[in-house]
This record gives C-alpha cells, structure tokens and sequence, in this order.
C-alpha cells in the first residue's frame, strides 16, 4: 500500500481513499495497485462486508494521471483495468462517496461502483471525444447501464459535463446531499448494508450485477445455483434462529 491510498475500517466497513489532492485524485501507477490491494484484502476478510470508495480533498477523482502517463508509466493492471477495479470490482458491494470533479476514468471508476452517493459539488462526464479518444473503462458500457441510453449517448458524444442533480435525476446517483457531505452519507448508506449478512450481500450483488447478461436459459440455473450457496450457509441458519429468537443476528460470513 501506498500513501497515495488511505485505508480504514469501521466494525464491517471499509473507507478506500484516493489520496492525491495536488493532483485531484488523478490515478497513477502506484495508486493503481494500491487500490488493487485494498480490494483484494476488502473481498477476502470475511468480516467486511461493504467498502466506501472516495477521494481526500475537494474532489473524487480526475481520471488517469496523463503527466505519469507521458512519463511512460503504464497505468491500468493487466486484467484489472484503471484503479485495479474497472475490469474485476470486488465480489462485495462498493460504495463510490463523491465530492467535486468525478471526470473521465474517474467516472469511470465510480461507474464501477454499485452504488453512488455524490454531494451538490459533483460534477460527472466523459469528455475524452473533445480530445480525441474514447472512454475506454467501463464508461460506454456502464453509463447506458445506469441511466437512460440516449442520454447516456449525449453525454458522451458531446463530452458535456452532468451537474449532479441531473444524475441524480436520471437515476445515476442514490442520495444526494450537501457539499462536503458525500461521505457521511455514504457511510449511514454502508451501515444499513453491513447490517445485513455477507454471503447474502455479495450473491444479491452478483445476481443483480450479471443477470442481465445472462441467456434466459442461464437465467435460473445461474440465480438458483448462487441462491445455493446462500440458502445452505451458517449465515442462513443464524438469519433463521435470530428472527425466531428475536435478537440481533451474529454474522459469520460463512
């Protein structure tokens, strides 16, 4: 881990930080691997059950660092993307807390997100067709995913920026709050989620997350298969007797 990254967790969640306001969060090498690593440990600790994704300063993040990137650095991981999470998101939900400029990879990374709480600061788009590129992380793919296609297809033809009550209002944020306080309620949104069990989080991800891209005839035995997994755990068990004994279920991720 670098100090380009801050970790911290709180009982079952855990707060990533982009830390690199000089340069507004902008994703170098480095802190593509850091935020690699904090995933891969967030997805194998089974006592963390949601992760918080956001950036220190005044803004979320500003896409790839094109200064290290003409420094000849490769940026994005093999097989993983930019940020180590672009091509291969944790198994467990990801919450993307978002203040200021969420700008081409940027977006792109809070796209990789499940789930985004931005503050009245933030401001998204993709605007590397001004430059002449294409957004090649996610964003194409993600966008029209998350809010309606012909919109999806304005914003990033013309490279435009989307204030964040227009996202909010195409349905691309979940809560909206004031200025500085993306992170606050990203973290009561977390607490709602760690409240629930692991197992059944990370399957109700990966259901709702692929099921789209699934055949009708994988559909059911795709769903039934992780249902499974879920419906056979300790944790399952621990639900039942919990609800019968009316108390506070005592989660062990297995």
């Amino acid at each position: 881990m670098s100090a380009t990254v801050l970790v911290s967790r709180d009982g079952a969640i855990l707060t990533v930080t982009i830390n690199r306001p000089e340069r507004r969060n902008a994703i170098d090498r480095a802190t593509s691997e850091s935020i690699a690593a904090a995933m891969d440990a967030f997805d194998a600790d089974k006592t963390l059950s949601v992760a918080i994704l956001t950036g220190a300063g005044d803004h979320f993040c500003a896409g790839m660092d094109l200064k290290a990137f003409l420094d000849g650095e490769r940026i994005e991981l093999a097989g993983r993307g930019l940020a180590g999470i672009i091509e291969t998101p944790p198994r467990k939900p990801v919450i993307a807390a978002i203040e200021g400029y969420a700008l081409a990879g940027g977006f792109e990374i809070a796209l990789a997100c499940d789930l985004i709480v931005a503050s009245e600061s933030a401001q998204f788009g993709l605007p590397e067709a001004r430059r002449g590129l294409i957004a090649g992380s996610g964003g194409l793919v993600r966008m029209p995913e998350r809010m309606p296609r012909q919109i999806a297809m304005e914003c990033a033809l013309t490279g435009r920026m989307i204030p964040v009550r227009e996202a909010e209002r195409w349905g691309l944020v979940n809560r909206c709050t004031p200025a500085g306080g993306a992170l606050d309620a990203a973290r009561a949104l977390a607490g709602e989620i760690a409240a629930n069990a692991p197992l059944a989080l990370a399957a109700t991800k990966q259901v709702v997350a692929n099921s789209h891209r699934w055949s009708e005839a994988e559909l059911w035995p795709r769903q039934n298969a992780i249902l499974e997994t879920v419906i056979t755990s300790e944790d399952a068990r621990e639900g039942a007797a919990a609800f019968a004994e009316k108390r506070t279920p005592n989660w062990r991720g297995r």
